[in-house]
């Protein structure tokens, strides 16, 4: 049996949103891997310090450990235990996020190159990292899509759009949250009916901007807190359209979610998402931060129940090719040659 230390921000008892730590790591334990975690201690210096004490007490019974690795302060972590785990001549697989992740290429590339050159491989679930690691010469870098399994989502064909918008994503000024809340008003104005649900935890003062301009426009929209997966994907069914405001992004599982629910997603074509999702082929694309194309963007599929009907189709089979059973393969494989190093 596989024994994996899988390091990463496992924070969901916090109020945090589910990261990869927790839906990758019990997609290897369904398939019967020993995973240990470290760490879910919310203060990040003592998460820091929990990380390593994890590795150091577990080194000698691992044989290969993941690093979710971020392009923010927790970028710091991966470094470090990847240090420790060529200290300890232990494989280990850094598994990418954040559109951003360039930035520390670029900018920090004394600790990148020693972290990412000589790693047993680096992980991207999207193509975009990919293209951007294999760009600095990071040959080693791999393709698997985040796990996602398509039988858990309900398909509900989306034929035509009465303007109920959905939102699901920690409230962060990166996500831009506002621009969503904006869109409402600006087709109110235009004489829609429009509503909006807004899901996710609390991060930044971009949670009370919102509510602020929602309460001083008396906009109809709804704001749930964090909902757990089950709960939001029930609520889906009453959307009709999902819409993803972010300013940087990698490859959002939330989109990837509401593409297998059959949502007519409306994206910014930021960091990944161009890789993920083809203007009117299986999503709709808008500029980063632009208001007038959201707003044209979300009149047009209302006026045109085709395109519709198109996109929800199409989202859903884009999802299916990405499915936890096809890249469960890659990773079995890739783990493997993990053992033969170990």
């Amino acid at each position: 049996m596989k024994n994996l230390l899988y390091i990463g921000n496992k924070l969901s008892h916090s109020g945090v949103t589910v990261t990869t730590i927790e839906t990758l790591g019990n997609k290897f334990q369904e398939e019967g891997f020993s995973v240990i975690y470290a760490s879910s201690v919310k203060n990040k210096t003592l998460r820091m310090l929990h990380m390593v004490w994890v590795f150091l007490i577990n080194q000698y019974k691992t044989d290969a450990i993941l690093i979710d690795t971020y392009s923010t302060s927790n970028f710091y972590y991966a470094v470090v235990i990847g240090q420790l785990a060529k200290l300890f001549r232990k494989p280990y697989i850094p598994i990418l996020h954040g559109g951003n992740l360039e930035s520390r290429l670029k900018n920090n590339s004394k600790l990148a190159y020693p972290l990412f050159s000589k790693s047993l491989a680096n992980v991207a679930p999207s193509l975009f990292l990919k293209s951007i690691f294999e760009n600095y010469g990071y040959k080693n870098t791999v393709f698997i899509p985040n796990p996602i399994d398509v039988k858990e989502y309900s398909f509900l064909k989306r034929e035509k759009t009465s303007l109920k918008l959905l939102w699901v994503r920690s409230f962060a000024s990166l996500y831009n949250p506002l621009l969503a809340v904006k869109a409402v008003e600006e087709l109110m104005k235009r004489g829609y009916n429009v509503e909006l649900c807004m899901v996710g935890p609390q991060k930044d003062q971009s949670w009370d901007d919102c509510h602020a301009y929602t309460q001083k426009y008396s906009l109809p929209v709804k704001f749930t807190g964090k909902l757990t997966k089950s709960e939001w994907l029930s609520l889906s069914k009453q959307y009709d359209v999902f819409i993803n405001t972010t300013t940087i992004d990698n490859t959002p599982l939330s989109v990837l979610e509401a593409m297998a629910l059959g949502l007519p997603v409306i994206s910014t074509n930021v960091g990944g998402i161009p890789f993920l999702i083809r203007h009117k082929k299986n999503g709709m694309l808008i500029s980063s931060n632009d208001l007038e194309g959201l707003v044209n963007t979300l009149i047009e599929l209302h006026e045109n129940p085709d395109l519709v009907a198109s996109l929800s189709n199409a989202g859903r089979a884009y999802v299916s090719s990405l499915d936890w059973s096809l890249a469960k393969k890659k990773w079995l494989a890739l783990l493997q040659i993990s053992n033969g190093n170990s």
